[in-house]
């Protein structure tokens, strides 16, 4: 941490006879987190919490593995709210067929369960690419949902389709209010996004933007494309399988195919193009910027008096506009324009 010398705040440390910096962004990062702990769930509102806050980091968590696969491997993918269906899914059907098992433990085998149906999905990713690998992720959603419709065994021979998801319970202890719940998701979600991090500065990370560059040229000097791209897809498809888990559970409160529609699949690539492609924060940016300008455009029509007409499609013309302003203007998202702000911080009006 900082400390004080001479009256002044050290920006480095002496160990070993070398000098290390200290990084200032993983303090802030430390008060922020310590913040979304402590200073959040004695504050927020029970609406701010499940209708907000909730979603944002189960959506942040799927956006980031849409962004592993995208943004990081090069590979473009509609399937999202597939894999998201098939954790929520698999989850419910784990709790349901095994008594006894830890709900934890069901999240993470929902999350392997989505990881080998994207590894299956993912095969045409070794001869296809671009927008036909996008036409063949985009088959998966329509797929995985009416395996979902028409096999009554994995909605568990419900009439409606629509489950009751089970109380979450851990180690004894009945994660029922919106606080409980949003500490829950919270833990998870900066558990798997610290993962993400440190495995996109690792060998894998590197194998899978040299696969993204050129394919040809990663394979000419020893990566092996086959391996890595299908690693990329189960990565991904883990990351989406526990954020429909969570989903089902911590937000909805059911499990049923509708929720995890082609919309869904949608919102999750607009977050990543709107935040950042190949970037983990852009992934929760866009996350806020999607979940928030909802609730703000309605907040707008009703102060402007808009008609009904207006204020229903103002959302999706105001979404394809910033698409479009994003992808001419920054395509580098959110996380760009953060990171932009901060250097000019550095050097004016604060020029340390």
């Amino acid at each position: 941490m900082f400390y004080r010398e001479a009256g002044q705040f050290k920006t480095s440390y002496q160990a070993d006879g070398q000098v290390f910096p200290i990084r200032q962004d993983r303090v802030a990062l430390a008060a922020l987190l310590l913040a979304a702990l402590v200073a959040v769930p004695l504050l927020a509102s029970p609406y701010l919490l499940s209708a907000i806050l909730i979603p944002f980091l189960i959506f942040a968590l799927a956006a980031l593995g849409l962004n592993i696969l995208t943004g990081y491997a090069g590979q473009l993918s509609l399937g999202s709210a597939a894999f998201m269906a098939v954790g929520a899914f698999a989850s419910f059907n784990f709790i349901a067929r095994l008594p006894g098992i830890p709900m934890l433990l069901a999240f993470v085998l929902g999350g392997l369960a989505a990881a080998m149906v994207g590894i299956a999905f993912g095969l045409p990713s070794l001869r296809i690419r671009g927008f036909y690998l996008a036409a063949s992720t985009l088959a998966t959603q329509f797929f995985v949902l009416w395996c979902l419709t028409k096999i009554p065994y994995l909605t568990n021979y419900s009439s409606s389709g629509v489950i009751t998801a089970q109380k979450i319970v851990i180690l004894g202890y009945s994660f029922d209010s919106p606080a409980s719940k949003y500490l829950l998701v919270l833990a998870i979600v900066a558990l798997m996004a610290l993962l993400a991090k440190n495995m996109v500065r690792s060998n894998v990370g590197r194998s899978w933007m040299a696969v993204r560059d050129m394919d040809v040229a990663a394979e000419v000097i020893g990566f092996r494309p086959m391996r890595t791209k299908l690693l990329a897809f189960a990565v991904s498809s883990f990351y989406c399988g526990v954020a429909g888990a969570l989903y089902a559970y911590a937000y909805l409160g059911t499990v049923e195919p509708e929720a995890y529609n082609l919309d869904l699949s949608f919102r999750i690539l607009f977050m990543i193009i709107i935040g950042g492609v190949g970037s983990i924060l852009g992934s929760f940016l866009g996350a806020a910027f999607i979940v928030l300008l909802p609730v703000f455009l309605n907040i707008l029509a009703h102060a402007l008096s808009l008609p009904t007409s207006v204020a229903s499609n103002l959302e999706l013309m105001v979404f394809g506009a910033l698409i479009i302003f994003f992808l001419i203007v920054e395509p580098h998202g959110l996380a760009r324009l953060w990171q932009v702000g901060k250097e000019k911080l550095r050097l004016w009006p604060f020029p340390h």
